[in-house]
């Protein structure tokens, strides 16, 4: 088998020039046909692969664009996912075909050297081939138990083995559920209603995390979504980012009332943030000192910053800690876990109910396992710095050559960087950005063949599978299209 990415690592032999391009046939309703009629003719939409390529093909989304009107028709803005839309960046929404190693390709065969990663969990590279085999011999065996199975003992034991807070661990299927289940635990364990997150950190799209700081330095929260009752979000206090003042004067006018602080540790959702230092260490001490508890969503950071997360990075010990993404291996998973005194209030150890179908499915399980323990082999978050720093500092580099204020910063496969002189040190500051700006450079990014998150306010991610020469045509693209923007 071939190996990708510097490391020597097996991934499919494939020569990404031979990749065969789609053409896509999509059987149009007539304008006169019912809705039900209009369904039935985008299920009868079907792709094809042409035997053979076009290298000189031009950009085109022709066929994107087509699938995506019909995807409007039947789901809300054509996607099941907002950021896919394309909103923040404009242009015409990409539908994707196939991914392999560190490359995409679209249903109208334009290839794209992807940097979003399924938004993360793609760290060993997509379609890895022996994660595949894998769930191949595991689906023979059945998809969903909705019963114990061995492969949860063994993703466990891997994960409590790796994130230095967790004793005990509960698997779910999402992000949001992990950080609902999280939340929920903490203030059965304390007794107290209140939690305390930061303006522009994401933690899913339950009730209680879908606030933003007010214009005050700290302010009770309001709905930050239709729907969603003020009863709902009149516990959740706010705190920008990387603000110890007000974390502290929220619990001067809270005490003992606050039963967590929860925060990405290094932002994911406004772009690439990082905490400054000590403010980290100074979140723990403050919640220890009042007797809450320090949560950490490492959906996004977890087993990417290294083995053990950014709480092994960074030398934090937080009391729970969610995850998700890598740890499914690209499937659908997530999960939270702590202190074993704290764990044992879930049911049906305890009292704290949570539950869910396929949590633990034996797919999710499966891929995980073989992903973490491909990312124990050495050398494989050496490998991630390298890249990804040469990755930044040569976007950063190519941005200021051409005339740009630009900033940024990484840490291990995450990265992220701003159209603003910097520094950036909370979502207020993110929101600096010219993001017209960003506009334009992505979409001159797609016509060049590199994918980054259609967003300012995401962080991108590497992979195992990204090679130097991957690395060295997405700054030679950068440059380009710097300098015509």
């Amino acid at each position: 088998m071939a190996a990708m990415g510097g490391l020597g690592l097996p991934c499919s032999s494939f020569k990404l020039s031979q990749h065969p391009r789609p053409s896509i046939i999509i059987s149009r309703p007539p304008s006169s046909s019912s809705p039900r009629q209009h369904r039935a003719s985008a299920v009868r939409m079907a792709v094809t692969l042409d035997e053979k390529t076009n290298e000189n093909k031009s950009y085109s989304l022709r066929n994107s664009e087509e699938a995506f009107n019909i995807a409007k028709e039947l789901m809300p803005g054509g996607v099941n996912s907002p950021v896919r839309a394309f909103k923040s960046v404009g242009g015409q929404p990409i539908v994707m075909d196939s991914v392999k190693g560190s490359r995409m390709w679209d249903i109208d065969g334009n290839e794209y050297i992807d940097y979003v990663g399924s938004w993360g969990p793609a760290i060993i590279g997509h379609a890895d081939d022996e994660v595949v085999a894998a769930l191949t011999e595991t689906m023979k065996k059945g998809t969903s138990f909705g019963a114990p199975c061995l492969l949860e003992n063994t993703l466990a034991e891997l994960v409590i083995s790796a994130v230095p807070s967790i004793e005990m661990v509960r698997f779910v299927n999402s992000g949001t559920e992990a950080c609902m289940g999280a939340l929920r635990l903490a203030r059965a364990f304390t007794g107290r209603e209140y939690i305390v997150k930061f303006e522009g950190c994401y933690h899913g799209h339950a009730d209680p995390f879908l606030v933003k700081a007010g214009s005050g330095v700290a302010t009770l929260g309001l709905p930050d979504s239709p729907g969603v009752p003020k009863a709902a979000t009149s516990a959740t206090l706010t705190s920008p980012y990387n603000d110890l003042e007000t974390v502290k004067n929220l619990f001067d006018s809270h005490k003992g009332e606050i039963a967590a602080v929860i925060l990405e540790p290094v932002v994911g959702n406004s772009g690439f943030i990082a905490p400054r230092p000590g403010f980290l260490e100074a979140l723990q001490e403050i919640t220890r000192k009042n007797g809450a508890l320090l949560i950490f969503d490492e959906v996004m950071t977890g087993f990417r910053l290294s083995y053990g997360g950014a709480q092994e990075y960074f030398g934090i010990t937080p009391d729970i800690t969610t995850l998700g993404k890598i740890i499914g291996g690209g499937l659908p998973v997530g999960a939270y876990g702590g202190r074993r005194d704290i764990m044992e209030m879930v049911a049906p150890a305890g009292p704290m109910y949570q539950a869910g179908t396929l949590s633990g499915n034996p797919l999710a399980m499966t891929a995980g396992v073989h992903t973490l323990k491909r990312l124990r082999q050495p050398g494989s978050y050496e490998y991630l710095d390298k890249i990804t720093s040469e990755l930044i500092d040569g976007v950063i580099e190519a941005g200021k050559r051409t005339g740009h204020a630009i900033c940024g910063g990484y840490i291990g496969g995450m990265f992220g960087f701003f159209f603003t002189q910097g520094p950036v040190d909370n979502f207020s500051d993110a929101k600096k950005s010219d993001t017209a700006k960003f506009a334009r450079f992505y979409r001159g990014m797609l016509e060049e063949g590199v994918y980054f998150a259609p967003s300012q306010f995401e962080a991108g991610f590497t992979s195992l599978a990204h090679s130097f020469e991957d690395i060295k045509q997405t700054i030679a693209a950068a440059e380009k299209v710097l300098s015509q923007i």
